[in-house]
């Protein structure tokens, strides 16, 4: 760890540019670009002529403040657009609806529910026919029609559903 301080200052800088770089290619977690920070930090250090310690000690001071701040905001932007969220017409499936037309039992039979503003063709995902008035979850998407099971209250309105993050 001997070296001239013209060296170490060189040494930081292209530590916080490689950390840097390599916060591309982690994309939302923040952590690459907190060590870059802690290393931009001891190359302002170095280039101010302080001295090896010195320079090791604001690099894991600022790389470990920059991970306390920067990882948790990373984490809430990953959460915030994961896998999960569903597109299109597979948005549905989850929420709730209403049974405008009833649904008949059977392979094939449709009627017709209210899902918010819409108005699909659903079939049942059991035998049985579903009456009008019936709050019905959409299990899933077949084409263009909902597939749907009541729910166990039947009385829960479609706004109570969860909404997803859009």
């Amino acid at each position: 760890m001997e070296g001239s301080a013209d060296t170490w200052q060189w040494v930081w800088l292209v530590a916080a540019i490689v950390f840097a770089i390599l916060e591309i290619v982690t994309p939302f977690l923040f952590f690459m670009i907190s060590f870059a920070a802690g290393a931009a930090l001891a190359a302002v250090v170095a280039f101010l002529d302080g001295g090896l310690v010195l320079q090791w000690l604001a690099f894991v001071v600022g790389s470990g403040a920059s991970l306390a701040v920067l990882v948790p905001i990373g984490r809430r932007l990953a959460t915030a657009h994961s896998d999960d969220d569903h597109e299109g017409a597979l948005r549905w499936v989850g929420r709730l609806a209403t049974v405008v037309e009833p649904i008949p039992g059977g392979a094939n039979a449709t009627g017709l529910v209210r899902l918010e503003r819409t108005q699909w063709r659903a079939e049942c995902h059991r035998d049985g026919e579903i009456p009008a008035g019936t709050t019905v979850r959409v299990l899933s998407v077949k084409g263009t029609r909902l597939v749907v099971v009541p729910t166990v209250s039947g009385n829960a309105k479609p706004q109570d559903a969860p909404k997803e993050a859009s």
